[in-house]
C-alpha cells in the first residue's frame, strides 16, 4: 500500500517543494512529530533519489544523524535522500507489533515523496543501536516495499514472526558488544542475529565471503545466504563493540546502487 501510495505521490512532487523550507538541522514537521533531510551533493533537483531513512540511537535525534560522517557521509556522495526521523523522548518504541513508531515512519516516508521526486524501488531502512532495532521492527510491520534493511548493531527478538520483510537484509554486529549485546546463538553460534530473516526466506547454507575492510584497525568478516525461497541475507561480524563501523554504510549503498565499493 505504501508503494502505491509513494508512487503516486513521487509521480506529483514538485522539486520547489523541497527547497529548504526544511533541511538538515531545521526539522520538517509532520502533526506533533518531525524528521531531518539530507540532500546528496549535486543533486540536480529533478532526478528521482533512492532514499535511506535512518533511525537514530538511544538518546540522540535526527541532527545527529544529518551531520554523522558514516551516515550522512556515505549517503551525501552516492546520491541518495537521507531521512532521519525524531523519536519520542529521543528513543523508540521497537519492543511490540504495538508500537506507533511504525506508522509514524510510514507518514514520514509519505511527506518525504511529498517533498521530493524519490525512487520508489530503492527505499533503504537504517539503523544503530536501538536505531539498529526500530529499522528491524519497521520493516518487520512495514517492509514489502522496501529494498533493504541496513542495520548496525541492534535487532529484535530472533523469534518474532514478522508479517512483512524487506527484498534484502544486511546486518552488522560486533563480537564484543556489550551495549546491544551480540545475540549468540545456541553453543556460541555466530549468524544467529540473522536467524529471524534466514527463517522468513527460507535460506539454506551459508557462502563465506571473506574478510574485508576500509580502516587497517577493524576487520569485517561476511557470510552471505543466496540459496532462499524468498530474498537474501549478508550477516557481517567484527570484534569490536557498539559502533557503526567506518565505511560499512557506504560500501553496502555502493553494492546496492550497483557501484564499485569505495571509502568514503
Amino acid at each position: 500500500m505504501i508503494y502505491r501510495l509513494i508512487f503516486f505521490l513521487m509521480l506529483t512532487a514538485s522539486p520547489a517543494l523541497a527547497a529548504r523550507e526544511c533541511h538538515g538541522d531545521a526539522a520538517c514537521p509532520l502533526g506533533d512529530r518531525s524528521y531531518h533531510v539530507l540532500e546528496p551533493d549535486g543533486w540536480d533537483g529533478v532526478t528521482p533519489l533512492p532514499v535511506l531513512l535512518h533511525f537514530h540511537g538511544w538518546s540522540r535525534q535526527g541532527t545527529v544523524v544529518v551531520n554523522h560522517e558514516r551516515i550522512a557521509g556515505a549517503t551525501k556522495l552516492r546520491g541518495v535522500l537521507l531521512v532521519a526521523p525524531n523519536g519520542l523522548g529521543k528513543s523508540w518504541n521497537f519492543w511490540s507489533a504495538d508500537t506507533g513508531d511504525v506508522p509514524f515512519a510510514d507518514r514520514v516516508l509519505e511527506d518525504v515523496a511529498k517533498r521530493y521526486p524519490i525512487d520508489p524501488e530503492r527505499i533503504y531502512v537504517s539503523g544503530y543501536s536501538f536505531g539498529g532495532a526500530m529499522a528491524w521492527r519497521y520493516v518487520c510491520q512495514s517492509g514489502d516495499d522496501i529494498a533493504a534493511l541496513l542495520a548496525v548493531a541492534g535487532s529484535i527478538r530472533q523469534t518474532e514472526a514478522c508479517p512483512e520483510a524487506p527484498r534484502e537484509v544486511r546486518h552488522v554486529h560486533g563480537l564484543d558488544d556489550t551495549v546491544m549485546d551480540f545475540p549468540f546463538g545456541p553453543g556460541g553460534e555466530t549468524t544467529y542475529p540473522v536467524a529471524l530473516w534466514r527463517a522468513k526466506y527460507n535460506c539454506n547454507g551459508a557462502t563465506p565471503r571473506g574478510d574485508w575492510s576500509v580502516k587497517p584497525f577493524l576487520t569485517l568478516s561476511r557470510l552471505e545466504w543466496t540459496d532462499c525461497a524468498l530474498g537474501q541475507v549478508t550477516l557481517d561480524t567484527h570484534p569490536g563493540g557498539h559502533f557503526i563501523p567506518h565505511g560499512w554504510i557506504g560500501w553496502q549503498l555502493d553494492e546496492l546502487l550497483g557501484r564499485t565499493p569505495s571509502y568514503p
